[in-house]
């Protein structure tokens, strides 16, 4: 009796150290998991000291030589954007293309956990690791956050655009014309509608007019199904109506889970990230020229994407210098239709 005692005692201390061990490996996996948690400009600077200081969040070293065939490009062989022809009978000056009807079957195998993008600070030129980390992920998807195949130091310029502000698109317009600079600009489906000048603009003048959704919602909160619809409707109204497609997506607000990477890819689509930007957005809080200057210029990297908004004040008055500058310091602004096919 005493002997199966002492047994029963033994077995119960094994099975409870075996329990302390799992559960002591278990922070670690959570916090790894949460490493790209961050979604506000006011948790930056906590994010970055986080990163700084707590090495079991950092990921894998990402390989040290990228190759173009190594990631998925949507439309490698096809061209990105497609136009129609020009057509003075038509409002827009191009015939219309014909409407598509994407399907998305829902997927179980993989993962719908929410992700918001973020990114730490670059420095001496180089992208933090959070970016290159991200861009470990996106290969993968054939989404973008920076550019690691290019040989030039690569620049994206992209502006998010959902609603407008002082005119002031058409002054960011006029700088890049004067500059000769093309850009991205990822527009919501209201704002194609409101401003279609603008929009005929920035397609007649080289400019992406990519997809930023129907209704701006976040796609870490819908259905696939839900999603395939928020990109096809924002697609066949820019077909139709100025014969214009560009295969490039920006998620609202940066939110979005590994199916919603594959679901914009399998449409055809490159998701489009950003590894430079900053709390430009707020009307209310004009901050000036100079600060959108040294903001922008002082996070400048090799192959970074660029986010601006267009409603800013600041950005349109600081454009030209921070081009300016930029160029000085050796960097090439390119499109993203030049992304992974000539480098």
């Amino acid at each position: 009796m005493k002997k199966t005692l002492y047994f029963i005692i033994c077995l119960i201390v094994v099975f409870s150290l075996c329990s302390c061990s799992k559960d002591e490996k278990a922070p670690e996996k959570e916090t790894n998991e949460n490493l790209f948690s961050t979604t506000s400009e006011e948790e930056t600077s906590e994010q970055e000291s986080l990163f700084e200081t707590d090495p079991t969040i950092i990921p894998a070293e990402s390989p040290t030589e990228i190759e173009v065939e190594d990631f998925l490009l949507p439309f490698k062989n096809e061209p990105s954007v497609i136009m129609g022809e020009k057509n003075s009978s038509f409002e827009n000056g191009r015939e219309p293309l014909e409407k598509v009807s994407y399907s998305a079957e829902e997927s179980s195998s993989l993962s719908s956990k929410k992700i918001s993008h973020s990114h730490g600070p670059a420095s001496d030129g180089k992208a933090h690791h959070t970016v290159v980390a991200f861009q470990d992920t996106f290969d993968k998807y054939g989404a973008l956050t920076l550019d690691r195949v290019s040989e030039e130091k690569v620049l994206y310029l992209t502006f998010d655009c959902g609603w407008e502000y002082n005119n002031l698109t058409s002054t960011v317009l006029d700088v890049l014309k004067e500059k000769k600079v093309t850009a991205a600009f990822f527009c919501t489906l209201d704002h194609i509608k409101k401003q279609g000048t603008l929009i005929n603009r920035m397609i007649e003048e080289g400019h992406i007019v990519g997809n930023h959704s129907t209704t701006h919602p976040s796609f870490a909160d819908i259905s696939r199904t839900k999603m395939m619809k928020e990109i096809e409707e924002t697609e066949n109204y820019l077909r139709e109506n100025f014969g214009y497609c560009a295969k490039y997506f920006r998620f609202p607000a940066g939110e979005y889970t590994e199916s919603a990477l594959e679901l914009v890819s399998s449409l055809g689509y490159m998701s489009v990230f950003w590894s430079v930007a900053y709390n430009d957005w707020n009307v209310d809080n004009i901050q000036g020229k100079d600060y959108a200057v040294k903001t922008v210029t002082e996070r400048l990297h090799d192959g970074a994407v660029i986010l601006l908004h267009s409603v800013s004040q600041d950005n349109a008055q600081a454009l030209g210098e921070i081009i300016d500058i930029a160029r000085e310091e050796g960097y090439v602004f390119k499109s993203l239709t030049e992304y992974g096919r000539n480098s």
